[in-house]
């Protein structure tokens, strides 16, 4: 066995021919197009991975594993943004060079960031018809549906620092997008008023949610940049469909009580 190298390691070789354009002669902004989008897929699957990590950590009620997770996906987050600073140096014309090369491709098809999505509690059926059932990872998506999210772990460590959840709450149709709670929110802001410990982590979990309303904010404007008012690639619904989840937090709950600190 050869001894191992950071070429190797990485598996670079694999790697790096996995960039295929697919116009003829390829224009030269297609390789940038496919670079961000591999390079945001694989963000997503360390988002995913800290994600489980953190769910761990809250059922575990270790505050400072979490703590330490949200400051990466923190930080991930903020790199997602950078990066569209990077495609928005693509103008329109560049990208309409070779979209309709991408067929019935679409960014709409990102099996995980609805996993991201359903796992961070915004579940909605309506996401699932842009993933055919032959897609790879359709089952991984029809699985995350169906399980618990980061708030219902959340729900878990609030009660490891002496929290009183519903029980409404604790029980509640884990298909369904989470809600706020008032009385979640009470326990909230009791534990910011009590553990200074604990409102580090919150205010941790607020800078991810504010991060990632950032990245959707920045998201919309580059596609209304690039393609205007026109349908998605594939026949996907473009804007329209992504100002949905504009301003709809991850964490309501911490959002709620900002005005009583």
């Amino acid at each position: 066995m050869p001894p191992l190298t950071y070429a190797n390691y990485l598996d670079l070789e694999k790697l790096l021919t996995l960039q295929k354009p697919r116009s003829t002669p390829p224009e030269h902004d297609e390789m940038l197009f496919i670079v961000i989008h591999q390079t945001y897929e694989l963000w997503f699957k360390q988002l995913l991975h800290e994600f489980e990590k953190i769910n761990h950590n809250f059922s575990a009620g270790d505050l400072f594993g979490a703590i330490h997770s949200f400051k990466r996906t923190r930080m991930i987050m903020k790199t997602l943004v950078g990066q569209i600073d990077i495609l928005e140096t693509m103008t329109p014309s560049s990208f309409s060079s070779f979209r309709d090369r991408l067929d019935t491709a679409s960014g709409f098809q990102s099996v995980q960031f609805r996993e991201l999505e359903f796992l961070l509690g915004y579940k909605r059926a309506s996401a699932l018809a842009h993933v055919k059932p032959d897609f790879p990872g359709a089952e991984r998506l029809h699985a995350r549906i169906k399980q618990r999210t980061v708030i219902d772990h959340f729900y878990d460590f609030l009660e490891t620092r002496g929290a009183d959840i519903p029980a409404e709450v604790r029980n509640r149709d884990v298909t369904r997008p989470n809600e706020a709670n008032e009385q979640v929110q009470r326990e909230i802001l009791r534990l910011y008023r009590s553990a200074p410990d604990v409102s580090i982590l919150f205010e941790l979990m607020t800078d991810f949610d504010e991060g990632l309303q950032e990245w959707r904010y920045r998201h919309i404007k580059l596609v209304e940049r690039t393609i205007g008012a026109k349908k998605g690639t594939g026949g996907s619904p473009g804007v329209p469909f992504l100002k949905e989840s504009l301003f709809k937090p991850v964490f309501a709950d911490l959002w709620a009580v900002r005005h009583e600190m």
